[in-house]
């Protein structure tokens, strides 16, 4: 127990000396909690659109009226050609085209139905998707309410009308930071975690530093041991500032208990800390351990839920985020954060992490070799 103290002591002394380390412990996390939700946010605005209306009657005027104060178009183009439009899409100026045809209203009014075209430009798939369904879902607002219109001057026979008003359970005012602020802090955490760890150990061996440790009496256990638990102890102090940080900056109170976010944190960051161990084993440069630490943070962020559902991904990638820990770890942040769920509702999640941690830190003591 004594020898482990003193590589405590050895390795806070270490950290703390170095003004790189502490910039990326506790001023990153500041920053990055602080930019990216407000930056990395789904909600397109500013749709750039072009009418092209043939009819302009009432109902046309009414149509573009609810489409611009919707808060989401900006209309840049007005016309009576359509390939005055598309030009201004073939030039960028425009992402969505809505052609109104003559006789529009006419036809509305004397065969219930009418026909509308939209293009849109789907260079940029996700800004062109949000605003083909924003404007479909105008389009039937706008045709309930000529609907309504009827039945109040009764144009055609009454007919019953379904008002549907969604209930948005957890999220009510679906705030798009209380979903992204948890996902972002847990990839902070594991940078703090993998990334450190694996860059910590490669610079002792590129000092040869690590040498002078191999041939002292120093058990392996030891050594493992006085590398991981300072790098535990701070990504559990990156969860604490990041916490502070949401509550401060965004208002973000978790609803569930913070022992249980740290509880879990904790688990996870032995699952980490053994990922950055292994990949130390195999890295003698620095530069080596970054690549490696790059590659698995990457395919972690990508595939772990944070930006894209992983429902909507294929089998197979839904297969692949089973064997990612940072997957299980942001469903947990986000459950205990915005649900409030318990221990119990989480324990398979605990499960799963466990087992990573095992196999991580197992992996990572069996290759890690110790000249005595």
């Amino acid at each position: 127990m004594k020898t482990l103290l003193f590589l405590l002591e050895k390795e806070f002394r270490q950290i703390f000396r170095n003004s790189s380390i502490i910039r990326i412990i506790f001023v990153m996390p500041i920053i990055q909690l602080i930019v990216l939700p407000i930056a990395a946010d789904y909600e397109v605005k500013n749709v750039n659109i072009a009418v092209v209306d043939h009819d302009h009657s009432s109902y046309s005027r009414q149509l573009v009226q609810k489409i611009i104060g919707s808060g989401y178009f900006r209309l840049v183009e007005n016309t009576d050609y359509y390939k005055k439009a598309l030009k201004s899409v073939e030039q960028n100026d425009s992402d969505v085209i809505i052609e109104i045809p003559a006789h529009f209203e006419r036809t509305l009014i004397k065969e219930n139905e009418a026909k509308l075209l939209l293009a849109i430009n789907a260079v940029n798939g996700t800004k062109g998707n949000m605003g083909g369904a924003y404007l479909n879902s105008i389009i039937k607002d706008f045709n309930q309410d000529v609907r309504t219109d009827w039945v109040t001057f009764p144009r055609m026979n009454p007919i019953p009308l379904l008002d549907i008003v969604p209930r948005f359970w957890y999220n009510t005012r679906m705030n798009y930071q209380l979903f992204m602020v948890p996902g972002i802090l847990v990839i902070l955490v594991t940078m703090v975690g993998s990334f450190l760890t694996a860059l910590n150990i490669v610079k002792e061996k590129e000092a040869g530093t690590i040498e002078q440790i191999n041939v002292t009496p120093i058990k392996k256990h030891h050594f493992i041991l006085g590398k991981l638990i300072p790098f535990w102890v701070l990504g559990l102090t990156v969860t604490a500032i990041g916490l502070t940080v949401s509550r401060v900056v965004f208002g973000i109170v978790p609803v569930g208990s913070l022992l249980v976010i740290f509880g879990f944190t904790a688990i996870f960051l032995l699952a980490v800390l053994g990922l950055g161990l292994l990949m130390s084993n195999f890295s003698d440069t620095q530069q080596q351990a970054m690549f490696f630490a790059f590659f698995m943070i990457m395919v972690f962020v990508l595939m772990g839920g944070l930006y894209t559902s992983i429902d909507g991904m294929p089998n197979w990638a839904k297969i692949m985020t089973k064997f990612n820990p940072v997957a299980y770890f942001i469903d947990v942040m986000r459950m205990v954060v915005i649900k409030g769920s318990g221990l119990y509702e989480i324990r398979t999640h605990i499960y799963a992490i466990l087992s990573f941690a095992i196999v991580f830190n197992g992996l990572a003591i069996w290759t890690y070799k110790k000249q005595v």
